[in-house]
């Protein structure tokens, strides 16, 4: 039989979006994942009367089904069902042979519908593992369902995504029309604020490359405003932008057309992460941020964070979960707030979280040695500062330790620690 195509929930045609109604319920949260679940359903749909069936599928699918919400709302019905996964090859890169050759990130998952006393194999690159058991995150460990919209923990700093606009580029400037309009108009001057996106976050040096209309305070100075040159036209441009949009809460928005769509900025020093960081990074690039400085939505961001917060994310413990649990771009990973709250941390004594700020000051320092580098630099594997690279090296050599595991500790070893650190705090 041909695979089943690979089609995500926005690029899906009408007669798509009604196969997964059919074969999921209307409203169901399995409708929002890739079109190929509809096949693994089919076929235990196929094979319900027959539980003891020696019938076997395999199916190579996007990785995405594997990945993040997916988890513990398709599959975790799938396992409930009595389906065991028997074997799996872990993320690759496919492409076919047509003349615009389409380039998907795949996984395969082989599996029966019902459990068999037998080694699993599971396929990543040129290796070969033999477990007993496969998860759906196609780890060798048991089911696990990191749940995709947690409550935040009273013991972590709030995480969301940074302010989205939702304005057709109306309220964004470059530094030369910020300076420009500084001069013309010396009463926006306050209202126009650095802005970082994820790019900017990543590639800007010292000086910022974009600069927002920021009106959050602007109060009774509106119609002062509003008579600088452009100014009504903007405005306008974003109302009816927004009036088009087919969500209620961007219509709403459409009153307050001066405003970002939503305000998330914190108003004190905050931290940054790229929604979206590449996998070829040992670490993810994050950053502490004036709260000046105004965050977009292409960054997720942590209010009040501490240099222990730092020292936290900043750990390759910390990305052995990520690239597990979290979304993905392609081979990208897609950092949200699901991905931190879930993380489980231990109680760290006053002695090692002093230890965890020291240590955070120290990859901070390094990086500043290197003013001459954006931080996507900085990060590329091969490129990291020696300085840098050691600061990272003694940050996860504390992590790991306040975990119970040794510096050698494989990301399997992590994996597994962290698996029954969250399982025991579900039951508790």
């Amino acid at each position: 039989m041909g695979n089943p195509p690979f089609v995500g929930q926005s690029y899906r045609s009408n007669e798509q979006k009604q196969d997964m109604i059919d074969i999921f319920g209307k409203g169901s949260r399995e409708t929002k994942q890739d079109y190929v679940i509809c096949w693994y359903k089919k076929s235990l749909d196929y094979v319900s009367d027959y539980k003891n069936s020696s019938v076997k599928c395999a199916f190579v699918s996007t990785n995405s089904i594997c990945q993040g919400e997916c988890v513990p709302t398709f599959w975790k019905d799938m396992i409930n069902a009595g389906v065991e996964i028997q074997f799996a090859r872990r993320t690759f890169i496919w492409t076919n042979e047509a003349k615009n050759k389409a380039v998907v990130h795949c996984v395969i998952v082989g599996y029966s519908f019902h459990k068999i006393n037998n080694i699993k194999e599971l396929y990543d690159g040129g290796k070969l593992t033999k477990c007993d058991h496969i998860n759906p995150y196609l780890v060798p460990e048991e089911d696990i369902w990191i749940s995709s919209r947690p409550k935040r923990p009273k013991d972590k700093s709030k995480m969301t995504t940074g302010s989205p606009a939702t304005d057709d580029g109306q309220l964004f400037l470059s530094p030369e029309e910020a300076k420009t309009m500084s001069k013309e108009y010396p009463i926006l001057s306050k209202y126009i604020r650095p802005f970082i996106g994820a790019h900017e976050f990543l590639h800007d040096l010292n000086e910022r490359t974009r600069y927002c209309l920021w009106f959050a305070d602007v109060g009774d100075e509106l119609p002062k405003i509003i008579k600088a040159d452009h100014m009504k036209d903007r405005f306008q441009h974003i109302k009816e932008k927004r009036l088009s949009s087919s969500a209620s809460r961007i219509k709403k928005a459409a009153e307050t057309p001066w405003l970002f769509a939503q305000n998330r900025q914190p108003d004190t020093e905050y931290l940054v992460i790229p929604r979206h960081s590449s996998e070829n990074r040992e670490y993810i690039p994050i950053g502490f941020m004036d709260p000046k400085t105004i965050a977009g939505d292409a960054t997720t961001i942590v209010y009040d964070a501490t240099l222990e917060d730092f020292a936290i994310l900043e750990s390759s413990l910390h990305v052995a979960w990520m690239k597990t649990v979290a979304g993905r771009l392609k081979s990208d990973y897609r950092y949200s707030s699901s991905v931190y709250y879930n993380f489980p941390i231990p109680k760290l004594t006053n002695e090692l979280k002093e230890k965890l700020e020291k240590s955070a000051e120290g990859i901070l320092n390094a990086r500043a040695n290197h003013p001459s580098l954006s931080l996507a630099d900085m990060y590329k594997e091969l490129l990291m500062p020696s300085d840098l690279r050691d600061a990272h090296r003694k940050n996860d050599k504390l992590i790991l330790q306040a975990y119970g595991l040794n510096k050698d500790a494989t990301d399997q070893d992590i994996l597994k620690v962290l698996f029954k650190m969250y399982n025991n705090k579900d039951n508790d």
